[in-house]
């Protein structure tokens, strides 16, 4: 995979001309494939109270959907740090999108970017982490609250890991818009997003009627892939760095629902 630089440097010099309109497509095309997903969930799954499954069959059904997303955001994480250790071919392009976006990208775009990747900050990410623990335990959901905490705090040992082993150094950022210290691989800010608000859209649908868990999920995805992309535009990370935080983090994620899924089943049927 990855074995010809040529065709990927020429890809990430023309994706890096057309930052602005590949961001908005890739953006309607993910939000799409969400929609129809949701659609399709919706058309053929049957609901724990309709199903003529037994609990723990049923429970097991949805642990499997769980694990086949684990899968596959951990095959393209592995793929990406296999391409990554193996030669210099998605480094050259890494770049190679990097310098173009440098010529290309306007000035007000980046700008936004720096205001957009505020809210996968650090201090952002622990606020509302803060803020959602506190609710949650005043509303009488405290294991719900342990496994909201235990979902940022993990992600970002996850992560801080993950950038020792790797120890990939960032592009150069000498703009002054961000800076960045430590290592790139993988992007923090993405992954970070990706758990952070995709683990608050599953809590807010645990509160709120059906007809909001949909809008829920896509601004999620929204939220997290603009996030993403911002630190792509700020050049503060290479384009495999964002991808291997969605992955990542999409990984994470899908632990952490799986197990607090488990846990309340367990609760729920456990002898008083």
């Amino acid at each position: 995979m990855l074995n010809d630089p040529q065709p990927l440097v020429a890809w990430a010099e023309q994706a890096g001309a057309y930052a602005l309109p590949l961001y908005a497509g890739l953006l309607l095309l993910m939000l799409l494939l969400c929609g129809t997903g949701w659609w399709l969930l919706q058309r053929y799954q049957v609901l724990r109270e309709e199903s003529s499954l037994p609990p723990a069959l049923f429970l097991l059904v949805r642990m499997a959907a769980g694990f086949a997303v684990i899968v596959a955001a951990a095959w393209v994480f592995a793929e990406l740090a296999e391409a990554l250790g193996a030669n210099a071919n998605l480094g050259l392009a890494d770049q190679a999108l990097a310098d173009s976006l440098r010529l290309h990208l306007p000035v007000a775009v980046a700008q936004a970017a720096a205001w957009l990747t505020v809210l996968a900050n650090t201090e952002t990410m622990t606020a509302i982490c803060i803020l959602v623990a506190a609710a949650l335990v005043w509303r009488g959901r405290r294991w719900l609250a342990l496994g909201w905490v235990l979902a940022v705090a993990g992600n970002g040992v996850l992560n801080t890991t993950l950038k020792q082993i790797f120890a990939r150094v960032r592009p150069l950022h000498d703009d002054g818009l961000v800076m960045a210290q430590g290592y790139s691989f993988p992007s923090g800010h993405s992954s970070g997003s990706v758990v952070v608000y995709g683990m608050l859209a599953y809590v807010l649908a645990r509160f709120l009627p059906r007809r909001w868990h949909l809008p829920l999920v896509l601004v999620a995805v929204a939220l997290a892939f603009s996030i993403g992309t911002s630190r792509v535009f700020l050049r503060v990370h290479f384009a495999s760095d964002v991808l291997a935080g969605f992955a990542s983090g999409t990984v994470w994620l899908a632990v952490c629902i799986a197990s607090i899924e488990l846990t309340q089943w367990y609760r729920r049927r456990r002898p008083r």
